[in-house]
């Protein structure tokens, strides 16, 4: 049903539903009230439907959550620019990908059963290793930077809305540092001593530079992987 090739049953859709609509409903459930909130009752009355009207075009529950990620992520960012290179590309990719976990934050509480399957979804991994087109890496290494990319993204965006979720949109913790010089001894633990020292454990919490940081590690990681390659 991800790529709309499921037979109809014999009997006749209800007038006015469709698959379309049925996801939309569903993701409108899960940005209004969370993820929690979804069941296919509950979908069914925001259609106006029977419940059991929906099984003519989803099968169970967890078939609607993926379709309900796959339209949350929607189409990935390409086409490129002619002057970009992998990085650009890369960095363009996964800048995408979270924007669209911050904008549906309740999409990273659906666990991952299976590799990417939905259209959208796998257009995303398409993209990404588009990028990688170009470059000296094997097929294996460019999916496989690929997935490590993609898991960055993923647990970042997770880290950031349970972090927002915890705070209410507050800072997090202020005086973490102080605390915990408090309650540490430094001969025991001297590096995250040190850490304390320097205030970078009082700095705001800034997690868009936290990813830009990550984010510029791996691509470094993947630039030495892809020069090595290239070298004679």
């Amino acid at each position: 049903m991800l790529w709309g090739i499921r037979e109809r049953p014999s009997r006749g859709p209800r007038r006015g539903l469709s698959l379309e609509r049925i996801v939309s409903a569903a993701v409108g459930v899960a940005q209004a009230d969370g993820i929690g909130a979804v069941s296919m009752s509950r979908v069914a009355a925001e259609l106006g439907a029977a419940t059991m009207s929906l099984y003519r075009y989803v099968a169970a529950k967890d078939e609607l959550l993926l379709l309900m990620v796959d339209a949350a992520m929607g189409s990935p960012p390409g086409p490129h620019e002619p002057d970009d290179g992998w990085r650009a590309g890369l960095s363009r990719w996964a800048r995408g990908s979270r924007a669209a976990y911050h904008h549906h934050p309740w999409a990273l509480r659906i666990p991952i059963s299976t590799p990417p399957l939905g259209p959208n979804m796998v257009a995303w991994m398409d993209d990404g290793l588009r990028c990688l087109a170009h470059t000296p890496l094997t097929e294996q290494q460019k999916l496989s930077s690929v997935l490590l990319l993609s898991g960055f993204v993923r647990n970042e965006a997770t880290l950031s809305a349970d972090l927002k979720a915890a705070s209410g949109g507050e800072k997090m913790m202020p005086g973490y540092g102080a605390l915990l010089s408090r309650l540490i001894d430094p001969a025991a633990l001297p590096s995250l001593q040190r850490a304390i020292e320097s205030g970078s454990l009082d700095d705001d919490d800034d997690m868009d530079g936290e990813f830009d940081f990550g984010l510029a590690r791996l691509l470094d990681g993947i630039a030495v992987l892809a020069d090595g390659l290239a070298a004679p």
